[in-house]
């Protein structure tokens, strides 16, 4: 035998020696790595297992789940689906990838939930999820079905009420779904998603007293949900009782809810109160919420737009409303501008200029110079005719 092939033979000797040990796994280090949370560490030692036999199902599934644990989820998709290829009954690859199309891939998802289903047909999650996705699907009846069977094999977990109960909720069977709200709140009074959805339901079904209670229970554990404490806002208001509306209200703010919609229905509530200037005070609060600082920029856009078509009224129209909303001076030195060097109307040019020189507050060296300008040829009093 020549030398050139005992040494081919040896080096593929030495490759399958290197292979085979790429591919023995040390499954107690992996499980240290994973109760220490190293999940990069177990990735860099499962990798070359994975290289050397694509089809190690165990290096895989451990290789996968290290990736969606370090929030990995295109390389842990890659594992998974590997998997799948291998093997379309295997319970974890078609779990992991339900799990990650859930949101991505809706369709998709519901693909493996029904295959997870009859792999193994006595899992109530499952049903519950596949029940969730034809629900968003706008597959109400179908998703019904899915959901009463998750509650059915499942009724002390109160993740499959809540979802049977909103959908009777979409299709307006609140009775029902106020019947099962009662049997999970004897279960746990202070469960904030019983809570929350029987909220809904009665303000859905314009049960307006029946808000307020599981409402009051929900600001007693500090909730923070928007839907649910804007509806107790309002089932106060549509029941007169304007006081508590506007508690309700104020208790939103004070944990962080401090958007458009709360002050205007504190301010509705005020006026309903006859309180009319603390009413006027919330909706300027309100309108200083409700509009953007971009929108600013937008109506100085609009101004300089007008100006180079030579639509002149129009830019002093957008500069003024720009002042209006939100008080930039330099809206007032455009319209003094325009009024002086387009109109010829010294007049009106005084008149802004004389008001930008109240407000303005120059930084920028451009400003400096137009305030320096307007100072000069217009700060100083009209000599007496």
């Amino acid at each position: 035998m020549n030398r050139s092939l005992i040494s081919c033979i040896i080096c593929t000797l030495f490759a399958l020696a290197a292979t085979a040990q790429s591919s023995v796994i040390d499954k107690t280090k992996v499980m240290d790595y994973f109760q220490e949370q190293q999940f990069d560490d177990a990735i860099t030692y499962l990798q070359p297992a994975v290289t050397g036999d694509s089809a190690n199902q165990q290096a895989l599934r451990l290789l996968a789940y290290a990736y969606y644990m370090s929030e990995n989820v295109k390389a842990a998709q890659q594992c998974y689906r590997k998997m799948f290829a291998n093997d379309s009954v295997n319970v974890t690859a078609n779990h992991y990838l339900a799990t990650i199309y859930y949101n991505r891939d809706p369709e998709l998802a519901m693909e493996f939930f029904e295959r997870l289903i009859r792999l193994q047909p006595n899992t109530a999650p499952y049903y519950r999820s596949l029940g969730e996705l034809l629900s968003r699907k706008k597959l109400k009846d179908s998703a019904l079905t899915f959901l009463h069977q998750a509650y059915t094999m499942a009724p002390g977990d109160a993740r499959n009420l809540v979802s049977l109960t909103e959908v009777l909720i979409d299709v307006k069977d609140y009775c029902k779904a106020d019947s099962l709200l009662e049997i999970g709140l004897a279960r746990d009074s202070l469960n904030p998603s019983f809570l929350r959805s029987r909220v809904r339901n009665a303000y859905e079904a314009k049960d307006y007293p029946s808000v307020l209670s599981p409402g009051e229970r929900l600001i007693s554990i500090t909730e923070v949900n928007m839907s649910a404490l804007t509806k107790v806002a309002l089932a106060y208001y549509n029941l007169q009782q304007y006081e508590n509306c506007i508690r309700v209200c104020e208790y939103m703010m004070s944990v962080g809810l401090e958007v458009e919609a709360v002050y205007y229905y504190e301010a509705k509530a005020w006026a309903k109160l006859k309180n009319y200037e603390k009413s006027n005070e919330f909706l300027e609060l309100c309108l200083g919420k409700a509009l953007s600082k971009t929108a600013e920029m937008y109506y100085f856009t609009y101004g300089e737009n007008y100006e180079a078509t030579k639509q002149f009224k129009k830019a002093v129209a957008a500069y003024d409303t720009a002042f209006y909303l939100f008080k930039n001076p330099l809206a007032l030195y455009s319209c003094g501008r325009i009024y002086e060097v387009e109109f010829k109307n010294a007049t009106l040019a005084r008149q802004y200029y004389t008001r930008y020189l109240a407000f303005a507050q120059p930084v920028a060296p451009d400003e400096k110079k137009a305030y320096a300008y307007v100072k000069e040829r217009w700060g100083k009093k009209q000599p007496k005719k």
